[in-house]
């Protein structure tokens, strides 16, 4: 509890001189409440019951005491370590008080007084004194405050990373919900998509070392990059059937329509954008990589046209990743083809089709690639040769219209 220092403040007087003791009583009584001890025990208990004390006064010349033994021994009271202790002696040479002030008493006033002095310096002792606790009790009491504080908002924080751990679980089973449902519609997809999101990644890590593209390709992008191609063919859950499914090359009209699925792609994922009410960084990356992954470097893709880098990045990437995949892979139109003829076609689209960067980077990388692909090689070839059908229908990566003589590679 704090005293208020209008109280009158509780002084300790040991002095085993009856006569000195009775005294210093008289002088104090009116200003201090004036505990005095003849008996040097009888003060030791006072003490050990953890009485109130605001001041304690020594004579320094009790017999068979040391003065600076007592006063170490009062320090180790944790009630006391802010109770001023005032040693009393016969009046000495500076250098003496001096020696007795320094060896840990707050003061040394020497006898016989004059109250108008006295009483005054001890007035200012017992202020002191009380003011230290004071700060101390209010510390501790910020202490434990913020301890407390400390330990809630560390509460909250694991409840927040409990949270935002069940949001990332969620927002990757949805990315699974979705890349799931596009793969019941297109038997292309399937491990395309885990594929694709793994050269996307790789290539993203190359490219971070590149001076353009170092200050777009940190962790977390790459860390988005990765988790949001799987978003990339998306739309195609809205083309029809007998299009998405044909195993004969593509009509002018039917290309048109395929070509829609970015579109389609865009449009569900911007729905999803609305409703969220903020923008939101996974999002906005899959939208541009669906909108976007048909564009070419030249501006001859669809659907905007977009030149260079107009194109998002992580499109320009997705680009390179998904055509390399496609070349590879058997689909229900075409047989697949082996990586190096796949490489030379990349590498032939370099500055017309693809970033030249990004493209150049691919060149550096293609044998960690082609590991990739025979990790997540899904079915064989030779299990989905027989429903690839004749040559011509390896018209092209995108499924154009096929052209007698056309090739792509």
């Amino acid at each position: 509890m704090i005293v208020r220092v209008a109280d009158k403040a509780d002084v300790l007087i040991v002095d085993e001189e009856p006569e000195n003791l009775h005294l210093l009583a008289q002088m104090l009584r009116d200003d201090f409440l004036v505990h005095a001890f003849a008996e040097f025990a009888r003060f030791v208990a006072h003490i050990e019951m953890g009485k109130p004390a605001d001041l304690i006064l020594l004579d320094v010349n009790m017999p068979g005491r040391n003065p600076h033994a007592v006063c170490a021994w009062l320090r180790c009271k944790r009630a006391l370590v802010h109770v001023p202790i005032i040693f009393l002696g016969s009046r000495g040479s500076p250098q003496d008080e001096g020696r007795e002030f320094v060896t840990g008493a707050d003061d040394y006033i020497s006898t016989p007084f004059l109250p108008s002095i006295a009483i005054p310096r001890l007035r200012h002792h017992v202020h002191l004194g009380r003011s230290l606790r004071i700060i101390e009790e209010k510390s501790g009491n910020l202490e434990k405050e913020m301890r407390e504080r400390t330990e809630e908002l560390e509460k909250a924080n694991k409840a927040l990373r409990r949270k935002s751990d069940e949001v990332e679980r969620v927002h990757d089973a949805t990315i699974i919900a979705f890349t799931m449902l596009a793969e019941t519609r297109d038997n292309e997809t399937g491990m395309h998509l885990r594929r694709t999101q793994n050269y996307v990644q790789q290539l993203a890590l190359s490219l971070r070392h590149h001076p353009r593209f170092a200050g777009e390709l940190d962790e977390l992008a790459i860390q988005l990059l990765f988790k949001s191609a799987p978003m990339h063919d998306i739309g195609k859950v809205a083309i029809p059937d007998h299009i998405l499914d044909k195993p004969g090359e593509l009509t002018a009209e039917e290309f048109e329509i395929m070509k829609t699925h970015t579109t389609h792609g865009r449009d569900a994922i911007f729905a999803v954008e609305r409703s969220l009410g903020d923008e939101n960084d996974f999002l906005v990356a899959a939208r541009e990589i669906a909108y976007c992954h048909h564009e070419k470097w030249d501006g001859s893709g669809y659907p905007q046209g977009l030149a260079g880098e107009d194109i998002p990045l992580f499109a320009r990437i997705m680009a390179v990743a998904d055509v390399y995949d496609a070349l590879i892979s058997v689909r229900v139109y075409k047989t697949g083809m082996p990586h190096a003829k796949a490489v030379n076609i990349i590498r032939a689209g370099r500055g017309s089709h693809f970033d030249p960067d990004v493209c150049d980077y691919f060149l550096r990388i293609e044998e960690q690639l082609a590991v990739i692909a025979e990790r997540f090689g899904g079915e064989s070839d030779m299990q989905r040769v027989a429903a690839a059908g004749p040559p011509e229908r390896a018209c092209a990566v995108a499924r154009e219209p096929y052209k007698p003589g056309a090739s792509i590679g």
